[in-house]
């Protein structure tokens, strides 16, 4: 740790009774087209250095991206204590940390020159078969460190490389306006955007002719966007330790209970190499493991940051995330459904009359902590046959994810979608409404 940040925290556990340290560096180089054309390409570097204390039994806080602030910071975060929330938890003391890999040396040799090739090649696969769409197209590196040490001797620090690229399109026919895309993000070099342009491509095939569908309930096949966007937000609230505890979770009182189809298992695993939201430990310093949150259909454990687990009576699961700083909260990091053993094609077999949900817009905005969604088909096919015939328009998805996540079918195949690691997921009646 260097001289400023031990003379730092030796002045705040001097007139607190506990305090810690997070610190996060970091620098990004993007490159962004925008309606198939080079927009913007820089570096931007970043920092940020957070105090928390208990003094007196409340907490405090003091927050800056100032490299010379250490002494407002403390005044900050100690008069912050004066009128701070009581709190009654230990911060960790020393432990052991797994060996988690994010690094890789090869990610800061890459070229901006490279990424602008990426992209434009992302872009000229797709318009070069389909010259009415618009493409938005990046490519991004990114490293950073981040350093966490408290009073009690507890502490680490990690360092993690990022690349990504991404592809969206747009066309716009009369009043028919369809959206596509696909990213891929890792800690080491995406070398070939292949994946991502073959997914779009795909997307636009299966998309290039519209066609209607009944209203009712029908066989649907969410991909793992679609699982992204319809049942995740509903169950990651749900299992949020601090929901749990304030009673606003339908799973508060389901632990050890079979909720889920039994197919269903769910777990958080932030020690998954090479993932961009893997690391050592979370941000107060408590080391990372796998935690098992549905397994075989039942609620297996919520999860929890320090402050959180200490009201419940619980033990932290190393999920306490500050983002850039501020107050922990808690939060998943690398998000696993295990997979099941039907192929995407055996699933797409058995339906007569369906569909399938690619993209869904706006399925937050129902009673996500009580389990419900509805959201509008952004992007989703028709399937008849098991066949998929073409792209459904002005059509609505909506249901409860305790009563869709009973009697399903989890496909083999696995995608990353951001933090999340899913297979596609059937449900033989979903309540589909088309104008």
């Amino acid at each position: 740790m260097e001289a400023r940040f031990v003379k730092l925290l030796e002045k705040a556990a001097a007139a607190a009774e506990q305090a810690d340290l997070f610190i996060v560096d970091s620098e990004e180089t993007p490159v962004n087209f925008e309606a198939n054309r080079l927009k913007s390409l820089e570096s931007k570097q970043s920092s940020s250095i957070t105090l928390r204390l208990i003094k007196d039994g409340r907490l405090g806080l003091g927050v800056s991206s100032r490299p010379d602030d250490d002494d407002k910071i403390l005044e900050m975060a100690l008069e912050t204590a004066r009128f701070g929330q009581l709190v009654d938890f230990d911060l960790p003391g020393p432990q052991d940390y797994p060996e988690v890999e994010t690094w890789d040396d090869a990610v800061l040799k890459v070229r901006t020159a490279e990424m602008v090739d990426m992209g434009q090649r992302m872009i000229t696969a797709v318009t070069d078969r389909y010259p009415d769409v618009l493409c938005d197209a990046g490519a991004e590196t990114a490293h950073m460190s981040v350093r966490v040490y408290n009073s009690r001797g507890g502490g680490a620090s990690y360092r993690k490389t990022v690349m990504g690229v991404g592809l969206q399109g747009s066309r716009v026919r009369g009043t028919d306006m369809l959206f596509v895309g696909d990213g891929q993000d890792d800690c080491c070099v995406i070398a070939d955007p292949g994946e991502v342009i073959n997914n779009v491509l795909t997307q636009l095939e299966r998309a290039d002719k519209n066609v209607a569908i009944k209203s009712g309930e029908l066989p649907v096949i969410f991909t793992p966007s679609g699982v992204a966007s319809a049942f995740i937000p509903a169950l990651v609230s749900a299992l949020n330790g601090k929901l749990v505890l304030e009673g606003a979770s339908p799973l508060a009182q389901k632990l050890g209970e079979t909720v889920f189809d039994p197919k269903l298992s769910l777990f958080d695993d932030p020690t998954i190499r090479l993932r961009p939201t893997s690391r050592l430990c979370d941000d107060e310093a408590v080391a990372s493991r796998r935690i098992p949150l549905v397994e075989q259909g039942k609620v297996a454990n919520f999860y929890y940051d320090l402050k959180t687990a200490a009201r419940a009576g619980k033990v932290s699961t190393g999920s306490g995330s500050r983002g850039r700083g501020g107050a922990p909260s808690p939060s998943v990091s690398a998000l696993v459904v295990a997979p099941g053993e039907t192929s995407f094609e055996s699933m797409l077999a058995e339906i007569k009359d369906g569909l399938i949900v690619e993209y869904l817009m706006g399925a937050e905005q129902g009673n996500v902590l009580g389990g419900d969604f509805s959201g509008n088909v952004l992007l989703g096919y028709r399937v008849e046959n098991g066949r998929i015939i073409g792209r459904v328009k002005d059509t609505v998805v909506a249901g409860n994810i305790y009563q869709l996540l009973k009697g399903i079918t989890i496909g083999s195949d696995r995608r990353w979608q951001g933090g999340l690691y899913s297979p596609s997921i059937y449900c033989p009646a979903v309540s589909v409404s088309t104008k």
